[in-house]
């Protein structure tokens, strides 16, 4: 399953194991099954640190659990984590065999100070860009305490599942059967829903940090770059995101990025968080800027950045990078009914919709893009534009065009997405021409 070039560099990674693991798989007669039979006893042929056994009991077939020998320490996947997921199940590899994981001594320490059982469930797809992130935080927490427990899972082969517990967004994770959190979330947001003392003593913490010369409130590209730069001047810099890349992290393609024909949203922020981290700077995530005090009203020559932790940060002078989010619509329902059939990442959520009728509201680059990227995957599309006309490139409107399960409707204004009270069930939209309202059938909004 895995080309020359990959083998070599996973028997690399597997050179860091420190101490044996097993991958013990729970497999049935299916195609899917035979699919991660060949991929287990792949990876276990690269290394004598790794042994493969097929005597699991777990509830779902098929599926596999990593387990750290001689110890409780152990993560899970149900289905073949591919795709996004292969950097997933690499790290989970490293983490169970003992290699110490790139993160902050006092996350490590809080993750051992839970108490209880943790049995969490991350519904995942393949294509999610989203979905590593939470995979691999909820994989971290497992590797580092075995009272937690986490298993992955693809909701692409285990779609009886995802019907019935009505999973209309990726990443989902449940824990202890019940729903605990839809979307990208980092190893400290996790931490804090988890941990109630943990963010008054981290808030405390950011307290008693130094004063800055320049602090930076965005992580995005330009924040990067802002940080990068001062930083590079040997002044005390500090870079304060909710989470580190904005929106680029949601970009599956970038293409207009001089010189780089082709990235991928993760694979860039990934190079730009490394510049940063290659530099002096504080770099403090999870964190959300709520006031700012200029300083002329602190009394002590010090701009303040209120945090929406409780924590303050003081410093000379303050960058404000923070960049742009999803569009929202702005229409009863789309709260209501946001994860339950309104997303906003066409290629994280698209898979869940597969043979069933969506809309994509909007008409720039973006929207038909998206409409393009699930034409391919559900039973309809219906693009909704406000404008009279679509703005997106001529490249790409001619390729819509040429859908046979796509139609666009322009001058129109989506005015409220309807549902059962568990999920949509569809959208209503005024033709600005007429004043008439239309009502579409569907089960997703994006």
């Amino acid at each position: 399953m895995l080309d020359a070039a990959l083998k070599a560099q996973l028997q690399g990674y597997l050179e860091k194991l420190r101490t044996p693991i097993d991958l013990v798989a729970t497999l049935d007669d299916g195609p899917t099954s035979a699919e991660l039979a060949s991929l287990l006893e792949e990876i276990a042929g690269l290394s004598e640190q790794v042994a493969y056994r097929t005597d699991g009991q777990a509830e779902r077939a098929p599926s596999f659990e990593i387990q750290r020998r001689g110890s409780d320490h152990a993560v899970a996947f149900a289905g073949v984590p591919l795709g996004h997921e292969f950097t997933s199940l690499v790290l989970a590899l490293l983490q169970i065999g003992g290699h110490p994981p790139k993160v902050d001594e006092a996350v490590l320490e809080q993750i051992q100070a839970l108490s209880g059982e943790y049995r969490f469930e991350t519904y995942y797809s393949l294509s999610c860009q989203n979905c590593p992130d939470v995979v691999q935080a909820l994989n971290l927490l497992a590797a580092v305490n075995p009272a937690i427990h986490h298993t992955a899972i693809d909701g692409a082969a285990f779609q009886d599942e995802v019907a019935a517990r009505e999973i209309m967004a990726v990443p989902s994770v449940y824990l202890n059967g019940q729903p605990f959190a839809s979307g990208r979330m980092s190893v400290e947001e996790i931490l804090a829903k988890l941990d109630s003392g943990g963010a008054e003593r981290a808030a405390q913490a950011l307290n008693d940090r130094e004063d800055y010369d320049v602090l930076v409130v965005g992580g995005g590209p330009a924040g990067a770059a802002a940080a990068i730069y001062a930083a590079r001047k040997g002044i005390r810099t500090g870079l304060v995101a909710e989470r580190f890349g904005g929106q680029v992290m949601d970009t599956l393609g970038i293409e207009n990025f001089i010189s780089v024909p082709h990235t991928e949203g993760p694979k860039l922020v990934a190079a730009l968080e490394q510049h940063v981290r290659d530099y002096a700077v504080d770099l403090i995530t999870g964190q959300q800027a709520q006031g700012l005090r200029p300083a002329a009203q602190t009394g002590h020559g010090l701009h303040e950045l209120q945090l929406a932790s409780g924590a303050t940060l003081r410093s000379r002078s303050i960058v404000l990078a923070t960049g742009a989010r999803w569009r929202q619509m702005g229409v009863p329902g789309e709260d209501e009914y946001r994860n339950k059939g309104v997303a906003y990442c066409p290629h994280c959520d698209g898979p869940l919709f597969k043979g069933k009728r969506v809309a994509v509201i909007g008409g720039g680059n973006s929207g038909v893009e998206a409409a393009i990227d699930l034409a391919g995957l559900v039973r309809e599309v219906t693009l909704i534009e406000f404008d009279g006309q679509l703005r997106a490139d001529e490249v790409l409107q001619r390729k819509l065009r040429s859908l046979s399960n796509v139609r666009v409707v322009v001058s129109a204004q989506t005015t409220e997405v309807t549902g059962d009270g568990r999920k949509v069930t569809g959208l209503n939209y005024r033709d600005r021409a007429t004043g008439e309202v239309h009502q579409l059938e569907l089960e997703g909004v994006l």
